[in-house]
């Protein structure tokens, strides 16, 4: 067994009672707050955009094989207007503001907003901005480390989804082709 579990239990108590103003942030929080806001703000901005791609996807999909092509970008749209949910969340929580500013959302976001309208471009698109939401997640992760274990645990959750759809839209992919 790897050492026996010890906390300093009347520190603690006295800690979150000292500050009780700061709610969930206690001293052991090891993150940048600030940064931490920052980036998350980011993932807000990527996730809205993503949001906003896949519905107009949604609206757009035409043709034979469109049908079930749009329930799944409809459904993509409503998994990430959950993330976007989640992640406004947990920056308030972490005192600070969610960013939903129009002006700066896609210079904010990771992936980038898509005009395409054939289906095919469509799939594409928005397979090449799952990779990217990926990609950028796992940096997040690793960077968070133990200094913000919930932040952390929200983008791995995020993470996992995000697979999901990229999994979803390479074996749509290769049925259109």
């Amino acid at each position: 067994m790897p050492g026996e579990f010890q906390a300093d239990i009347e520190a603690i108590r006295r800690e979150a009672r000292q500050h009780i103003e700061r709610g969930p942030i206690t001293d052991a929080y090891g993150a940048d707050r600030e940064r931490v806001i920052d980036v998350l703000n980011q993932v807000l901005a990527t996730e809205l955009v993503c949001v906003l791609r896949y519905k107009r996807h949604y609206y757009l999909a035409s043709g034979i094989n469109a049908g079930p092509v749009a329930a799944e970008f409809l459904q993509h749209a409503n998994d990430e207007q959950g993330h976007a949910d989640q992640v406004a969340t947990r920056i308030t929580q972490l005192q600070g503001a969610p960013d939903f500013d129009p002006e700066s959302l896609t210079k904010r976001s990771h992936a980038q907003y898509d005009t395409k309208t054939a289906l095919l471009d469509m799939v594409r698109e928005d397979l090449v901005a799952e990779r990217i939401a990926i990609g950028s997640y796992q940096e997040i992760v690793r960077w968070l480390g133990n200094d913000d274990p919930t932040t952390r645990s929200l983008i791995e959750s995020i993470l996992a989804v995000e697979e999901e759809h990229a999994d979803d839209l390479v074996n749509i992919l290769q049925n259109l082709q």
